[in-house]
């Protein structure tokens, strides 16, 4: 089996509420697709060869959700994850680096998604803190609703956060 280290930037995009914009894969574990959003995530993707983290976050913000940002406004790094899993009989090595875009209003624009990402057809919704400790929901990183309220208080000072899968 191959495996693939998979270098990620991801954005924790705040509206001017303290609600965060958060995409619903269909994909389950095995990357088969499903009728059902399998888990809520935030928007972001693969850093392209010679791109930096930053440049990647923005870019993947324009691809997947019409958000057109300055890498240079992007707070933080927050948190770091790393995540390996298998996909379609690769191992993925996933290490996320998560920025923030905050006060942001914006309707959601897909148009710019990959043909994989339209074919998918991923909800999105606007979250409080709140909805998400209520709900039965997989949302990642683990424990969102635990770590978003010190990233909504912002501005991020210090070194970004470990978080859990």
């Amino acid at each position: 089996m191959s495996s693939w280290v998979r270098p990620t930037s991801r954005v924790v995009v705040l509206d001017p509420d303290g609600r965060v914009l958060l995409l619903g894969s269909r994909y389950d574990d095995a990357g088969h697709l499903d009728a059902e959003v399998q888990r809520w995530y935030t928007p972001g993707g693969g850093v392209e060869d010679g791109e930096t983290l930053r440049a990647a976050a923005a870019r993947e913000l324009a691809e997947e959700v019409g958000l057109a940002v300055d890498p240079a406004a992007l707070e933080g790094p927050v948190w770091l994850r790393r995540h390996v899993g298998e996909l379609l009989g690769v191992t993925i090595d996933s290490r996320e680096t998560y920025f923030v875009a905050r006060d942001v209003v914006h309707e959601v624009d897909v148009a710019g998604r990959t043909a994989d990402e339209a074919a998918a057809d991923e909800p999105h919704r606007w979250w409080t803190p709140a909805e998400i400790a209520r709900d039965d929901a997989r949302f990642v990183p683990a424990g969102l609703a635990e770590l978003l309220p010190r990233v909504i208080a912002g501005p991020w000072a210090g070194p970004p956060q470990v978080v859990d899968c």
